[in-house]
C-alpha cells in the first residue's frame, strides 16, 4: 500500500534527480564548449600573427579533444545514472546503495589529467628566449 507521503517523497526525489541532470548537462556543455572554443581561438590567434593557413599545434588539439572527450563522457554517465536513479525511485522497495562511483570525482580527475598535460605542455615555453628581430 502506498501512502501520500510516500508518493510526494518520489516526486522529490525524482524532481531532484532532474535537476541534478541539469546541472551535469550543463557542466558537460561547458566542457565541450570550452574544449572547441580552445582551439578555434589558438588558431584564429596563429592565423594573425602567422598570416598563413590556421594550423593548431597538436598539442592544442589534444587538449582541446580531452576536454571534449571529459564533456561528452560525463554526459554520457550522467544519463546512465539519472535513468537508474529513476528506476529505483519507482520500485516500492527503494533502499539506498550509495555504493556507486561519482561521475563528478572521475570528471575531477580526467579534469586534473588534462591540466597537468596543459602544465607540461607549457612549461617548456617558459623557458625559450624570444627572437629579437634586426
Amino acid at each position: 500500500m502506498t501512502s501520500l507521503s510516500n508518493e510526494l517523497a518520489k516526486e522529490r526525489n525524482r524532481a531532484a534527480a532532474e535537476r541534478t541532470l541539469m546541472a551535469w548537462i550543463r557542466t558537460a556543455l561547458s566542457l565541450i564548449s570550452f574544449g572547441f572554443g580552445l582551439e578555434r581561438i589558438i588558431s584564429a590567434i596563429q592565423y594573425t600573427r602567422l598570416g598563413d593557413s590556421p594550423h593548431v599545434d597538436l598539442s592544442v588539439r589534444l587538449l582541446s579533444m580531452g576536454f571534449i572527450l571529459t564533456g561528452v563522457s560525463a554526459l554520457a554517465a550522467a544519463t546512465v545514472q539519472h535513468r537508474r536513479d529513476l528506476r529505483r525511485i519507482r520500485r516500492d522497495d527503494f533502499l539506498y546503495t550509495g555504493g556507486e562511483r561519482s561521475i563528478a570525482v572521475i570528471t575531477a580527475l580526467a579534469l586534473m589529467v588534462i591540466g597537468a598535460i596543459a602544465f607540461l605542455v607549457l612549461v617548456p615555453g617558459m623557458f625559450r628566449v624570444p627572437a629579437t628581430g634586426s
